[in-house]
């Protein structure tokens, strides 16, 4: 060990895997690399695996299926040990088809597991966040709302199924209108730019995902419009810019870090069984939040 320490060796970690038939490495492909709350996730994910002794291989797709089907393949021919995964179109044919043919475990993060693919899961419960928000804003007295939807099929069916629900459970003729759409800084403006000129003009706009918030803002700036006076906004993830904004926008806010850590540990459980002959399954939810600022207002008279 005094050699070790005076030459600096380091072992051949190439040798050590053919050895052992492990790499210890982890594959994560993201959906957008440009979206700023993975980077929390892949932040979150890369400290436990670290603490565990794996390394991490990053790949971004871009929000294309065509790369998350790639991207699946060549981290398994860099024979990585586990993958997760936030993929960009959960329900995409051959993406589907390319999980099938996996042999490491995997763990999907934020998106359904189809079926016929034996995968964990760490998912959040967005119902629960948009709930609260929703209600927040009708006890404000609007009634006109609108949502900017758009991105994977998970989070964006759950956030409109919890304002709508949520709207018609209040009995009070409260509407709302979903402008659906990619998830991109460009959907939300462009949404926006039709609610701002749709008559009646909703009161109360949510958007589903913190890149269609920054579009949104975007636009309600450049129209001059008061937020939290003229409209009432609220967004999802605690961005920067959530909090810079005059006034803070009112957001529905998940622990990225925690759940990217949540995954990697679903990974590393999944490693220990892989070799049982039933491994486990599971699928984890984590809650979100409602948190109330100045950015929603009562409803205009």
């Amino acid at each position: 060990m005094a050699a070790v320490t005076e030459l600096g060796y380091q072992p051949d970690m190439l040798a050590r895997g053919l050895r052992s038939g492990r790499t210890f490495s982890v594959g994560f492909t993201v959906s957008d690399i440009a979206n700023p709350v993975l980077a929390e996730v892949v932040t979150g994910a890369e400290k436990r695996l670290r603490e565990a002794g794996y390394s991490l291989l990053l790949t971004n797709s871009e929000g294309k299926a065509s790369l998350d089907v790639e991207h699946i393949s060549l981290l398994e021919r860099r024979r990585v040990d586990g993958l997760i995964l936030s993929l960009a179109e959960e329900n995409d044919p051959e993406t589907i088809k390319a999980l099938r043919r996996v042999h490491v475990p995997v763990v999907l993060f934020d998106r359904d597991i189809p079926a016929g693919v034996p995968a964990n899961c760490v998912a959040f419960d967005h119902a629960l966040g948009m709930r609260a928000a929703t209600e927040h804003l009708l006890e404000l007295g609007h009634r006109r709302f609108a949502l900017i939807s758009g991105g994977p099929d998970r989070p964006a069916r759950e956030r409109r199924l919890a304002v709508e629900d949520t709207i018609a459970a209040a009995r009070c003729n409260a509407v709302c209108t979903v402008y659906a759409g990619s998830f991109s800084v460009q959907h939300g403006r462009q949404a926006t730019i039709g609610i701002l000129e749709s008559t009646p003009r909703p009161t109360a706009v949510i958007a589903g995902g913190n890149m269609l918030m920054q579009g949104a803002l975007l636009a309600l700036r450049h129209s001059n419009v008061e937020v939290g006076g003229d409209i009432s906004f609220v967004g999802c993830d605690d961005t920067a810019l959530a909090e810079l904004h005059d006034p803070p926008v009112a957001i529905v806010r998940r622990d990225m870090a925690a759940a990217g850590a949540s995954a990697a540990e679903l990974l590393l459980e999944a490693l220990e069984e892989r070799h049982q002959a039933e491994p486990t399954a599971q699928e984890l939810v984590l809650a979100t939040e409602f948190v109330a600022r100045a950015s929603c207002g009562p409803a205009p008279s």
